[in-house]
């Protein structure tokens, strides 16, 4: 076996396959897009599902896409490859000819091959460059932000991604720890981290949240799900469905928020005694609740554990 062939083998394992394919997978030969590939785990399971099936595969990691296709390539011309982001989804489909959709996947934020990897610099558990970018392609690694901006700056940045109530000090700490030296490796920030933020009774590293932030800023997630999920609805067909799965609440509360103004058909103040908005319903909610993954899968793969799908459909206006 090759060394390709062994990092997927060992590292993939797609989250809640057979729930994204339930609710996404139409069949009769659907076009459906895999906005966030990795190295294929789900647009695998797609393809077996609906034989006659194509996939516009997507993703800004370079690394991955090639993975992904030599992974996949006993599918021959039913996957088309793209580098580039889906929040430019629309325009993404587009370039390979294709203006209408039967289904939609973005599978959120980072993947295994992204964090095992540690010449990535996503990961405190091994000693790497801090770069963080998902595209490596473009733009400076975060350890350019980490020695450049000031306290403010770094802790609105940790308290507003990551949640992190230590933000203030851990920034103000960075400040002072980068005047002795430059902060370049994840072993040198967690080290900074760990020093500040005591271990809580949820197992979780002290350094989790300010990595999870710096990592959402570096590759404006949010902003990309925003804009994303706005497009994919403009290209999803009638009765097309988007499957999102996200890892944390700012991820889910985007699009808990977005699948519910989508399914209203108003929202006149209360009390208005005639509908004068005009807004039009675009979405029907599949799932009241998110899907979470199963006990048995969350034994098997951990990194499943806080995975929600949230699923809605695309109806006639």
């Amino acid at each position: 076996m090759d060394w390709c062939a062994l990092k997927m083998d060992t590292i993939h394992i797609p989250v809640m396959p057979e729930e994204v394919i339930s609710h996404l997978v139409i069949g009769n030969g659907g076009i459906y897009i895999d906005g966030t590939l990795g190295i294929g785990g789900h647009t695998s399971k797609i393809l077996n599902t609906d034989t006659e099936s194509t996939v516009i595969g997507i993703d800004l990691d370079r690394q991955a896409l090639d993975l992904a296709q030599k992974r996949l390539n006993v599918y021959g011309n039913r996957v088309s490859y793209i580098h580039g982001n889906f929040a430019d989804i629309d325009d993404l489909a587009k370039s390979v000819g294709v203006s209408e959709v039967d289904g939609i996947l973005l599978d959120l934020g980072v993947s295994s091959l992204q964090f095992d990897s540690p010449e990535r610099g996503f990961s405190f558990k091994h000693i790497a460059d801090l770069d963080m970018r998902m595209d490596t392609t473009k733009g400076q690694p975060i350890s350019y932000d980490i020695n450049k901006e000031n306290a403010d700056k770094l802790a609105e940045i940790i308290y507003k991604f990551g949640e992190e109530r230590w933000a203030k000090k851990i920034a103000k700490t960075i400040v002072i720890e980068r005047e002795k030296e430059p902060i370049k490796t994840t072993t040198q920030l967690a080290k900074i981290i760990e020093s500040i933020v005591p271990r809580s009774g949820e197992h979780i590293h002290p350094a989790t949240r300010t990595f999870q932030a710096l990592r959402i800023y570096k590759n404006k997630e949010l902003d990309n799900l925003e804009q994303g999920i706005r497009k994919a609805v403009n290209i999803l067909k009638v009765n097309g469905r988007i499957c999102i799965i996200s890892f944390h609440s700012l991820e889910d509360r985007i699009i808990k928020e977005f699948f519910k103004y989508e399914s209203l058909t108003c929202i006149c103040p209360a009390g208005t005694p005639i509908c004068i908005c005009n807004k039009k319903q675009t979405l029907k909610i599949i799932t009241k609740k998110p899907i979470v993954p199963s006990e048995e899968e969350i034994k098997s793969n951990k990194r499943s554990r806080s995975a929600k799908l949230r699923v809605a459909q695309k109806i006639k206006l």
